[in-house]
């Protein structure tokens, strides 16, 4: 990309990748030339393509405003200093993208990139020739080999950045005893130590690696221009030719454009603030400017360089410090909101869902210390909040400051509101023996380390591996010491558990496999075919026909279902089979796909109402969209979850017909009172805590079972070309999102039948669902990050919101699931109904 400079001094363009256009600009007059540029992804003549494709756009966009000078201006445009020219070449991005990049498409246009860059070199050389172009030739990013981009790996943050032209230094050779490397740090924090291609030519010259931002500076410098406003790179000296005194001036006009933004950023808040609080290292900045000039005059450069960065570092801190200014103020407002809210829930779940209400006791008394009345708490919560509205007023806070203060005020008014609740469970607790105390703490762990531990899952999938290794032994350890003569049970439960941990294991990004995905429907039949098999036969084992059918029933649905499973698979071979031989979707493919979709997913409405009927019908009818949305080993996790949450519910019937023998479950203190809803639900125990944990396991194991939600790149669109024919962004985002639900759906219906199998409270488990939510949400809140690579800062942001999105999330597909859970009927059995904190 080249740059006129001035009659003397050094020039250079931008180089950063804005906007898929050639620009011409002019600094006199303030006039901006736009010109689109079409890039090539063939070979041509691209030399003649760029002059006739510049004079060609150029004369239009000249010749519709003003004909008559065109000739004329332009002359002049090519003879201004300061003249920038930006050339953008999308080709080898989007042909990266959609041909990954060791494609012949790919390395084609390889070829025709250098050509063009070639032509552009002696395009300028031959019209100015005069020596005074610089040419800066680079990329914004890398790409992986699979044509995605975004994460931290060198193959993507690591780009080319060759300088060559007027102002620019001349190649140094390496000296045999010394090392390239100079302890250079990228603004990533880790050092790139890859080596330069020994193709490229370039042994024993030296590299100078900078960090992307500093190109701004560069190229500014080179210009004869100030630095951009709100620029924060360091200006790479190594790359120009100047002198030891221009180097000074160069590196203290690069520290006073950041000091500028600086002191820009401080005079605006200290206006703003009541309490301003200053940056006190900057606080003599003007005393160091002068020492800077006095050591300049002297001829001291060493001295004033060294100033010069001392004073840049400096001013860097200092942005930081005002942009996080209100940092602790809000974060300590956003974390008292989550407990506040989080201390709400528990108080909720407590009154409403356990037997500590029978203890009437606090009802009757509401008294507050000191004489004071429910109704002057809410006046001095309202009176609170006001304080802090007029203090935010005064500092011109942003409207979303006044929210967060206002929703902390509120809960913790409504938990002052609880304090005659608060007094009673105290003294209830305290009044409980030693061993229960450390019984309620250990399970209290055991659930924090839990949470912890799906907080790390999303850096780090293979925990899960471990996770149902453990887990699969313990369950098959479980059934058999407590339930004998269930070695098929434990044998069921440690398999399924040992064939999902494979899964954490798989790339995240999915290979294709359409032969694996064909076979998986043959796969999820059989599974089909044994659900039913022991749905009909668990009338002969008393141990088994709680879950299983107690009316007859007709088998005409699943046979329809197994049906459609297996044309699914069909349709997936079929119609991968076209669009590899470039034939395209055929609309009677297209048709069928989207009728076995709607079919299938209706089907379950009809399905017998026993609870294992059901979710096998439910399981057969999602499985034919999922087949027809996958690309890989995907469609085999299906099955391997839906054989865990099989597993899930046997184990909880295994537990419940344990209970219900010996008579007893955990309870607390006194609270033992037998009290069952007008739904013949049972009240909450302290052993009913497993319920929302292993239910958000298995939620996030549905999340990072078949790549990393957080991510795109981890999600391949191949698969929507079985449903539609063109490009349409909105209609494929749907149809990724829509497979993605279906697991989820999936977990949900295990979650909903598994409540109504133990007879305990849906609503109240969703409540501890979002607790522990919360609890998993505010971990990732202090996890937020604004440094780093785009997927290291994207992906701490889309933790935060994922969880705090699942509340809602989770409570929209509680009621989409509900249409196919409702009807689940339960046999009568006596359950204990004793219920717990």
């Amino acid at each position: 990309m080249p740059v006129r400079l001035r009659n003397r001094g050094p020039a250079m363009f931008p180089s950063l990748r804005v906007s898929m256009r050639t620009l011409v600009q002019s600094q006199k007059g303030g006039k901006l030339i736009q010109l689109n540029l079409i890039p090539f992804s063939t070979r041509v003549d691209t030399q003649l393509l760029l002059e006739v494709l510049i004079l060609f756009l150029y004369s239009a966009v000249i010749y519709l405003t003003a004909p008559g000078v065109l000739t004329t201006l332009i002359f002049k445009t090519s003879q201004q200093d300061k003249l920038v020219i930006f050339l953008h070449l999308l080709g080898c991005d989007t042909n990266g993208h959609a041909h990954r990049p060791y494609s012949s498409i790919y390395l084609n246009n390889v070829k025709v990139v250098d050509q063009i860059a070639e032509g552009v070199y002696n395009l300028m050389e031959s019209y100015f020739k005069d020596n005074q172009t610089a040419y800066i030739f680079t990329a914004d990013h890398g790409m992986s080999d699979k044509g995605s981009h975004g994460d931290g790996h060198p193959s993507n943050t690591d780009t080319p950045l060759v300088a060559w032209g007027a102002g620019i230094k001349y190649p140094r050779r390496l000296i045999p005893s010394s090392q390239s490397d100079d302890g250079f740090r990228f603004v990533d924090d880790h050092k790139h130590d890859m080596p330069t291609p020994i193709e490229w030519g370039l042994t024993g010259i030296e590299r100078i690696d900078v960090n992307q931002a500093d190109i701004a500076p560069l190229m500014a410098t080179l210009v004869g221009l100030p630095c951009p406003v709100n620029s924060v790179g360091n200006l790479p000296l190594s790359y120009l030719r100047l002198s030891e005194a221009e180097e000074v001036e160069a590196a203290l006009a690069n520290a006073k454009q950041i000091l500028n933004q600086f002191l820009c950023k401080s005079q605006l808040k200290q206006s703003n603030s009541l309490w301003f609080k200053q940056f006190k290292p900057l606080a003599n900045y003007s005393y160091v400017l002068s020492q800077i000039e006095d050591l300049i005059a002297a001829r001291d450069y060493k001295a004033a360089m060294k100033l010069s960065q001392i004073l840049r570092s400096l001013s860097l801190s200092g942005l930081h410090y005002f942009q996080t200014y209100d940092w602790l103020m809000l974060m300590t407002t956003v974390t008292l909101g989550y407990v506040g809210w989080m201390v709400n829930l528990i108080l909720h779940v407590l009154q409403s869902y356990t037997s500590f209400p029978r203890n009437d006791l606090w009802k009757k008394n509401q008294a507050f210390p000191l004489g004071i009345t429910e109704q002057q708490v809410y006046l001095g919560g309202c009176l609170l909040m006001a304080l802090f509205f007029i203090m935010l007023f005064l500092e011109n806070s942003p409207p979303l400051y006044h929210v967060y203060v206002s929703m902390t005020i509120f809960l913790w008014t409504r938990i002052f509101c609880n304090y005659q609740f608060l007094k009673e469970l105290w003294r209830e607790l305290c009044s409980r023996t030693f061993s229960s105390n450390i019984k309620l703490l250990t399970i209290f762990v055991v659930a924090i380390f839990v949470l912890e531990f799906l907080v790390a899952s999303f850096f780090e999938r293979k925990l899960y591996t471990w996770c149902f290794l453990i887990v699969g032994l313990l369950a098959a350890i479980f059934v058999l010491i407590f339930i004998p003569g269930k070695l098929f049970l434990a044998t069921y439960v440690w398999v399924a558990c040992w064939f999902i941990s494979i899964f954490t294991l798989m790339p995240a990004e999915i290979p294709d496999n359409n032969h694996l995905v064909t076979a998986s429907g043959a796969l999820i039949i059989l599974i089909g075919m044994a659900s039913r098999w022991f749905d009909l036969s668990s009338d002969r084992d008393k141990f088994w026909s709680y879950i299983g059918q107690f009316k007859e029933q007709k088998s005409c649905l699943f046979l329809v279902q197994a049906l459609l499973v297996a044309l699914s698979s069909a349709m997936v071979w079929l119609s991968t089979s076209h669009r590899a031989q470039k034939k395209g979707l055929l609309l009677v493919h297209q048709l069928i796909n989207w009728s076995i979709t709607g079919i299938s997913i209706v089907l379950p409405l009809f399905s017998p109402t026993s609870l294992l009927s059901r979710l096998t019908s439910i399981f057969l009818g999602f499985a034919p969209p999922f087949l027809l949305l996958s690309i890989g080993y995907e469609a085999i996790f299906y099955s391997a979850l839906a054989l865990v949450l099989m597993g899930w519910t046997l184990v909880e019937r295994a537990n419940l017909y344990m209970t219900k023998d010996k008579g007893s479950s955990l309870h607390i203190g006194n609270l033992e009172n037998s009290i069952t809803g007008s739904h013949g639900e049972r009240c909450l125990q302290l052993s009913d805590l497993r319920i929302p944990l292993i239910f958000l396991v298995l939620f996030n194991v549905a999340f990072f079972g078949t790549g990393n939600f957080a991510s795109i790149a981890s999600f391949e669109i191949s698969s929507v070309y079985r449903f539609i024919t063109i490009f349409s962004p909105f209609l494929m985002a749907a149809l990724l999102i829509f497979k993605l639900f279906i697991p989820f759906m999936l977990v949900i219906c295990v979650f909903s039948a598994i409540t109504k199998l133990i007879r305990v409270s849906r609503l109240g488990c969703y409540f501890l669902v979002i607790l522990f939510s919360d609890v998993m949400t505010i971990h990732f809140f202090f996890l937020v990050r604004n440094t780093g690579s785009w997927m290291e800062i994207g992906n701490s942001i889309s933790h935060f919101g994922i969880m705090s999105a699942q509340v809602v999330f989770i409570l929209i597909l509680f009621a989409l699931t509900n249409i196919y859970t409702k009807d689940i009927e339960i046999p009568s059995l006596r359950l204990s109904s004793r219920k717990a904190m």
